[in-house]
């Protein structure tokens, strides 16, 4: 009966095979979150398990052209993700902490980066364009989990604040690192066939990403002068409007959206101070956000890791895979404690940063499709089977990864790990008592005021008096 409702489900017109497939992916990611839930595990380890169990493997309820006429998907969300995490590069709070997050993220990607390359290239004797460029995915990390994973869990303070820059920044070192080792592979490539490496080859990709760098500035003033005196929807979208035709206008370039995104959203909140937009934004993005990872899930190629890799001799894309999530890391954690060490971050921070820099999905997937374009052949398709494979096992254990960190780096009370999201208005409320909190314990330390109060102040004081009864009964009605 199973296998007749597949056959039903595959052998339907095209649009009824789309919207039946896009509406199983979202229910059952939401089943499955129900049962991570009581796991204590994150919302995006469900997502990716959803995708593996209704992929071709398992139940095979995903039709192979929904999979291909969906890869815009990933670049939607990377810029999603994007958008979201440029609201922390405030150029206030960079002045206070920024070198330092400057200094932990450079280490932490690079030190990760290291230790892929000497092992693909020195110990499995792999090739060294191949190496280059899978080394400098090693760098990426996922901000889509460890963001979802912060929203679960309701953590704040140092911790995560420092979590979040570094996350944020380290994607950017990793495009960077990509962009010099696609270059590095491409001038390497070409060299090995005899051929001369010409000017265009060699800086192409990096020019690529500098102008795509521009347009999200610039994008970011068009989108605050878009945006002023617009209502709630509209501002909504147009924003998402110009987020889409941005990650169009990436796709045109061949490069990533993430970096541009990260800017634009940067850009406008240092010109506007409006984190409001973010809040309708993150309102919008789950359901692109959980498609993205159940897609991700469904790609996963299980017959492609026991094949052979043409890229190392005898060695085997399952061994490649497997060292290449072991010596990440580790890899993570050693930059980590080591940028936190020099830059003299509490013990907290730096005992379980590096723990927090596990999961790895969004960045390094996009990348990985666009560096197999770039690549080609067997080289192209063993860098996507590996990072996508092993993207997979990131998402099963990182968030939990993450999870850990935030809980033994007291960045959340061990209580609270179960509580529901807060929603905008339990946030405002929260704030509002906390600030009448500090309030009260200044009046505390005034001190006793003996004059008469005059009749003007105590009349505006009724007034307030009555105007807060009056809200509160209205809030207590609704």
């Amino acid at each position: 009966m199973f296998a007749h409702f597949v056959d039903y489900l595959h052998a339907g017109s095209p649009a009824s095979v789309a919207v039946m497939t896009v509406a199983l992916m979202l229910m059952f990611g939401f089943a499955l979150t129900r049962i991570t839930k009581l796991l204590k595990l994150p919302n995006v380890t469900a997502y990716i398990i959803t995708g593996i169990l209704i992929g071709p493997y398992c139940l095979n309820l995903v039709p192979e052209a929904i999979t291909d006429s969906t890869v815009f998907l990933p670049n939607i969300a990377l810029a999603f993700i994007a958008f979201s995490t440029g609201q922390f590069f405030r150029l206030d709070a960079l002045r206070g902490n920024g070198a330092k997050v400057l200094v932990i993220t450079v280490l932490e990607a690079c030190v990760a980066s290291v230790f892929v390359f000497a092992a693909a290239y020195f110990v499995l004797g792999m090739d060294l364009a191949f190496s280059a460029v899978i080394a400098a995915l090693a760098s990426a990390t996922a901000p889509a989990s460890t963001m979802m994973t912060i929203r679960q869990t309701g953590a704040h303070g140092d911790f995560v604040n420092t979590l979040l820059q570094v996350v944020a920044l380290d994607d950017v070192v990793g495009l960077v690192a990509y962009s010099v080792a696609i270059s590095a592979a491409l001038a390497l490539t070409v060299s090995g066939t005899g051929a001369g490496v010409s000017f265009k080859q060699v800086t192409l990709p990096i020019l690529m990403n500098i102008a795509s760098v521009i347009i999200g500035a610039l994008l970011g003033v068009v989108m605050k002068i878009l945006l002023t005196h617009r209502s709630t929807d509209n501002r909504l979208i147009v924003s998402v409007a110009i987020l889409f035709g941005f990650c169009g206008i990436c796709e045109m370039l061949g490069v990533s959206p993430l970096l541009g995104c990260m800017l634009m959203s940067t850009v406008y909140i240092n010109i506007t101070d409006d984190d409001k937009l973010f809040k309708q934004l993150n309102y919008f993005s789950p359901p692109i956000l959980l498609l993205f990872f159940v897609r991700s899930g469904v790609c996963f190629d299980l017959g492609a890791l026991t094949a052979g890799n043409s890229q190392g001799g005898s060695t085997s894309l399952l061994t490649l895979g497997v060292v290449y999530f072991i010596v990440r890391i580790a890899g993570k954690y050693a930059g980590a404690f080591t940028g936190c060490v020099i830059t003299g971050k509490s013990s907290l921070v730096r005992n379980w940063l590096g723990l927090a820099l596990v999961p790895q999905a969004g960045v390094a997937i996009g990348l990985a499709e666009l560096g197999a374009r770039t690549l080609g052949g067997t080289a192209g398709s063993s860098l996507h089977t590996v990072i996508l494979a092993s993207s997979v096992l990131y998402e099963l254990i990182g968030p939990a990864c993450a999870k850990i960190s935030l809980v033994m780096s007291h960045s959340c009370d061990k209580d609270t790990e179960d509580a529901p999201v807060l929603s905008a208005k339990d946030e405002d409320e929260l704030i509002v008592n906390m600030l009448i909190e500090r309030i009260r314990e200044i009046q505390s330390e005034l001190p006793e005021h003996t004059q008469p109060v005059p009749a003007e102040v105590a009349t505006v004081s009724r007034q307030h008096a009555t105007l807060r009864h009056l809200h509160s009964n209205n809030t207590n009605y609704h």
